[in-house]
């Protein structure tokens, strides 16, 4: 996932705008569930999703709802038993 960053220049209190690089296609998806989460993020007709993002959650969040949008099924598949298997190592 890549972030490029654009100041916002209306209020420095918000934070930092970055654009989102995902396709068109998957735009409307990750916009969607980022405001599900309450993460600010706009996007116009035929331009890049933009995200503000103020603290490392928020950052950890984005990357989250890409990464499920933009990997293959059986990958995440894989992770979800990767974790699943160390969580109950660790009981």
């Amino acid at each position: 996932m890549k972030f490029s960053n654009s100041h916002n220049s209306h209020n420095s209190q918000l934070g930092t705008q970055h654009v989102i690089d995902v396709s068109w296609s998957e735009r409307w998806q990750v916009y969607q569930r980022l405001n599900e989460l309450d993460i600010p993020c706009h996007c116009q007709s035929n331009q890049p999703l933009q995200v503000e993002i103020t603290n490392p959650q928020i950052a950890i969040q984005v990357w989250s709802v890409v990464r499920q949008v933009k990997a293959y099924r059986q990958d995440l598949i894989c992770h979800l038993k990767d974790c699943l298997r160390l969580r109950y190592q660790a009981l």
